[in-house]
């Protein structure tokens, strides 16, 4: 419990003034700061060919984004299946098959991090630092700049949010939303850089690997054994654990991720990690009342966050602690003894909150209700959320909301003095629609198709297994029930397109509806408004969230973990 309060008190005491800065830095404007990283910036700038003070409508900023990736995602995936002759590559890890490597660079593309292959056998020490960090390191500032430039758009454009200016526009103008490639390199380069270069100092100092020599070759103490010598893989491990935490993407260096010694050695640097999970996306919450200047929408934004994962961090833990369905020496199973009980159940219930994904437990080991609470927190996804994309999905529960409480009151539905109407309505609800045909399809093709998806338990847990997959991948997670046999044909094409679906949409289309809001006409706010930057409506939001979301999932839910629970219990 001790543990669970530090964590939430210095994310939150850290997370306020790193959101301001974030806030002065999306915002563009002139600073001291430009003769720090000025000279990093303006070569970046000058490669692309862009001007950094040049706009976009929202249709520019996107294309920009989906050709970003596109030219990143194509050099990664070579690099991936030629790294046997490419530098930096002391084990010798041979090149990836191609669709396993597709899996990866999209895995990680999306900000994701699934893994179906270990990293310490199967990638070079420059797959590791190029493909792998480089990924992510950019892609959750993808993420970011997406965000912002809907908040921009929601405020009727970036000229409209600058102290002084008139929100009002003509009727149909195209707002300005920003310029991908400057909030981009920004955000990089001046805030989550030197983050990940002060997490890997501190992780460093508690013994997490930080090299470019081979792994030492070990003799067992017992000789009788089998294996004569035992090669210990090294690495520069320290910089990627730092970035897959920070940047909420949580893929490791190891296939054990942070359950993995090496990774993870000491009390202090579990909780460094656990805090960097929640750090950032407490930090963009927080960020948002400077960036929009409406103070308030800080408040529901973090207010309605944090009571979400208060509820769900509570129920995570109380119910792995108190499992009765399974003998107390149990529940121990897949977890580190070093690490207990309630550091993994807080571990699990934070990197499901938020798009993290890395894990210091076996997700597969986790009592049935605990894996129903998981599942819930990713099907939410906007608890905290991944950098960018949790604010991004959020900000589609609350158009939505606004749309539901404008019609239970009779007024007219409007955010910040432009109508929700139909066009933008039906984008939201396709949107909403997506995530159960997505998931709920390819679960239903994969326990359907035994003989192609190599299924590991034919019971309830196994539609929990093949469930918490594709919803993983769909909420840019990237954490499993690790039972699942997935690194084959089948799981890497089928969640490579799961991975596809539920980023680039769940980006764009909001968007698109708040570049829509903005070219109306703006009224101002009155006494007969829809006032959203109150505690009432704040309950109203989290109530259409958990409607919207878990009941569309919830036969699936019963016939894996609640079955599961009930199951065991009967025993």
């Amino acid at each position: 419990m001790i543990e669970t309060l530090l964590v939430f008190a210095l994310a939150i005491g850290l997370g306020w003034p790193l959101g301001h800065y974030l806030a002065a830095i999306m915002r563009g404007r002139p600073s001291r700061l430009d003769r720090v990283f000025g000279w990093i910036e303006r070569p970046l700038y000058r490669l692309l060919g862009t001007d950094p003070k040049r706009g976009m409508s929202w249709r520019g900023y996107a294309k920009a984004f989906l050709l970003s990736n596109l030219v990143v995602g194509l050099v990664v995936w070579v690099m991936l299946m030629t790294q046997t002759w490419l530098p930096l590559n002391p084990d010798a890890a041979p090149n990836m098959r191609w669709d396993n490597a597709l899996h990866t660079m999209m895995s990680f593309l999306t900000n994701t991090d699934q893994q179906h292959y270990s990293g310490q056998a199967q990638l070079s020490y420059l797959s590791q630092m190029v493909a792998i960090v480089g990924l992510q390191v950019i892609t959750p500032m993808m993420g970011l700049a997406l965000v912002v430039a809907t908040l921009r758009a929601l405020m009727g454009g970036r000229q409209a949010m600058h102290p002084g200016n008139d929100p009002t526009r003509t009727a149909g103008e195209e707002a300005d939303v920003g310029n991908y490639w400057a909030d981009t390199i920004r955000a990089t380069v001046r805030f989550l850089l030197p983050l990940c270069l002060l997490w890997s100092v501190l992780l460093t100092s508690q013994g997490v690997p930080s090299t470019l020599q081979a792994g030492p070759v070990a003799t067992p103490v017992d000789t009788s054994v089998e294996m004569k010598q035992q090669k210990i893989p090294l690495g520069p491990v320290a910089p990627m654990v730092a970035i897959k935490q920070l940047g909420t993407n949580g893929g490791g260096w190891y296939g054990p991720n942070s359950a993995m010694p090496l990774e993870n050695p000491t009390p202090f640097s579990n909780l460094l990690e656990m805090l960097a999970i929640i750090l950032i996306p407490i930090a963009v919450a927080f960020m948002v009342g400077p960036l929009t200047g409406r103070r308030k929408f800080t408040a529901l934004v973090f207010g309605s966050m944090l009571l979400m994962s208060i509820i769900s961090t509570g129920a995570g833990m109380l119910l792995e602690s108190h499992a009765a369905s399974v003998a107390s020496s149990a529940l121990m199973e897949g977890k580190e003894v070093r690490l207990g009980v309630d550091d993994s159940a807080l571990w699990a219930m934070l990197t499901t909150q938020t798009s993290n994904g890395s894990v210091n437990a076996m997700h597969d080991s986790l009592a049935p209700l605990t894996g129903l609470i998981a599942m819930g927190n990713m099907l939410i996804n906007a608890i905290w959320g991944g950098i960018g994309c949790g604010l991004q999905q959020f900000i589609v529960y609350l158009l939505l909301a606004v749309f539901l409480a404008g019609l239970m009151t009779g007024r007219t539905p409007e955010l910040f003095g432009r109508k929700i109407e139909a066009r933008e309505v039906r984008l939201l609800s396709l949107l909403i629609l997506l995530q159960p045909i997505v998931v709920l399809g390819f679960t239903a093709l994969a326990l359907a198709l035994p003989q192609f998806t190599a299924n590991s338990n034919p019971g309830f847990h196994g539609i929990s297994q093949v469930f918490y997959e594709y919803t993983s991948a769909f909420s840019n997670n990237g954490s499993g029930f690790e039972g699942l046999g997935d690194g084959t044909y089948w799981w890497n094409l089928t969640c490579s397109l799961v991975l596809a679906l539920g980023r680039y949409p769940a980006l764009i289309v909001p968007l698109a509806v708040a570049a829509s809001l903005a070219r109306k006409r703006h009224a101002p706010e009155g006494a007969g408004s829809l006032h959203v930057e109150t505690p009432t409506f704040a309950l109203t939001l989290i109530a259409v969230t958990v409607i919207l979301t878990l009941l569309q999932f919830m036969p699936a839910l019963v016939l894996g973990p609640v079955a599961e629970h009930l199951s065991l219990m009967a025993h």
